[in-house]
Parts: C-alpha cells; structure tokens; sequence
C-alpha cells in the first residue's frame, strides 16, 4: 500500500517590521505548530509550512494577530516545495 507524501500547509502574510520578532516567538512557542522563515525581508513577507494537525491552532493564532494589526494579508497557497519535487 502506497501513501500519500505528507506536505504541511503553506501559507504567506505580512508581519509587522518591528514585531517580527513577537510573532515569530509567539508561534515557536508552541510546539511543533508552524515553521516560519522570512521570505522577502523588504516587504517583511513571511512564509508558514503549517503541519496539517496543527493548522486550525495556527489559524486561530494568525486571526488574533490580525485582529491586533501583527500579521495581514494571510494568504495559504499551494506548498512550493511540493510544487518543485513533482
């Protein structure tokens, strides 16, 4: 029986320039729940491989940072490294 490959959800948002280190923190936090790495250091876009167990968690996270003015343009897209292994 072959299973499928397991990828994380991906997504992108915007953090606030002077508090990425808070948003990042905050999510390291909690285990296992996201991996984030800075993406365009210009714009302050961040990426967000996102374990599918853990992606309601996250989004619940991401809401209220948005709510806080932390976090916008929260965006889930399909997980470019999947796209580059098929």
């Amino acid at each position: 029986m072959q299973s499928e490959p397991l990828y994380c959800s991906y997504y992108h948002a915007h953090v606030e320039r002077e508090l990425c280190w808070f948003v990042t923190a905050a999510l390291r936090s909690y285990e296992h729940i996201s991996f984030d790495r800075t993406l365009d250091p210009a714009t302050s876009l961040f990426e967000f491989f996102v374990p599918e167990d853990c992606e309601k968690y996250f989004l619940v996270i991401m809401a209220s940072f948005e709510q806080q003015g932390l976090v916008r343009n929260l965006t889930k897209l399909p997980n470019r490294i999947c796209s580059l292994t098929h």
